[in-house]
C-alpha cells in the first residue's frame, strides 16, 4: 500500500515539473496607425462622456471600410450606420477608410457641467426630463454639438436648445 501511495505521489509530482517549460514564439510585426484621430480629438469633451457615446464614437473611429463586406473599388463614398439603444451615428468614409462626416444623436445621457450650470442659472425651478444630444461632425469645417433639452417645472413644458459651453440657441 505504500508503495502504491508514493507511486502516485512521486508520479503527480513529476508531470507538475513538466508543466514549468515556458514555450517562447516569435510575434509577427504589428503597425498600429490611426486614421480617423481628428474625429475622435474633435467630438471628445473634457468631460466624462455618457459611456454608450464614447463607446460608438470609438467604434465609429475604428471601424475598416477596406475590410468591411460593402467595400468595393469603384464607390468614393461609403455611408455606413451604427446604432445602439442610447443613439446612433450615421458615418461618411471615402474610399481609403478616412472618417469624412457624421451625424449622431443620442437621447438621455450625461449632460455637461457647463450645460447643467446654464440651465440651472436661467431655469432655477425647472428639471430637465428628457434630453437629446446632436452632433455634426466634418473632417474639413470641425464639429458642432447641440443639446436639445426639455424642462418641466410644475405643470409647465419647455423646450431649449443649448450649445456644449452652456450658451443658449
Amino acid at each position: 500500500m505504500k508503495k502504491i501511495v508514493f507511486g502516485l505521489l512521486f508520479l503527480g509530482l513529476t508531470t507538475q515539473a513538466f508543466a514549468q517549460i515556458i514555450k517562447t514564439e516569435k510575434l509577427s510585426e504589428v503597425t498600429v496607425y490611426a486614421t480617423n484621430y481628428k474625429y475622435l480629438n474633435n467630438v471628445n469633451t473634457q468631460e466624462v462622456a455618457s459611456i454608450p457615446v464614447e463607446m460608438l464614437q470609438r467604434k465609429v473611429a475604428s471601424f475598416d471600410v477596406k475590410e468591411s463586406e460593402l467595400y468595393r473599388d469603384d464607390y468614393d463614398i461609403y455611408h455606413v450606420s451604427f446604432f445602439i439603444p442610447e443613439g446612433k451615428i450615421l458615418a461618411a468614409y471615402d474610399g481609403e477608410g478616412k472618417l469624412i462626416r457624421t451625424a449622431e444623436k443620442f437621447k438621455d445621457i450625461n449632460l455637461p457641467t457647463a450645460v447643467k450650470k446654464s440651465v440651472l442659472k436661467r431655469f432655477p425651478e425647472w428639471t430637465i426630463t428628457k434630453d437629446i444630444y446632436l452632433v455634426n461632425y466634418h473632417d474639413k469645417k470641425g464639429v458642432t454639438k447641440k443639446y436639445k433639452l426639455r424642462l418641466v417645472n410644475g405643470d409647465k413644458k419647455l423646450r431649449v436648445k443649448v450649445d456644449e459651453k452652456g450658451e443658449f440657441l
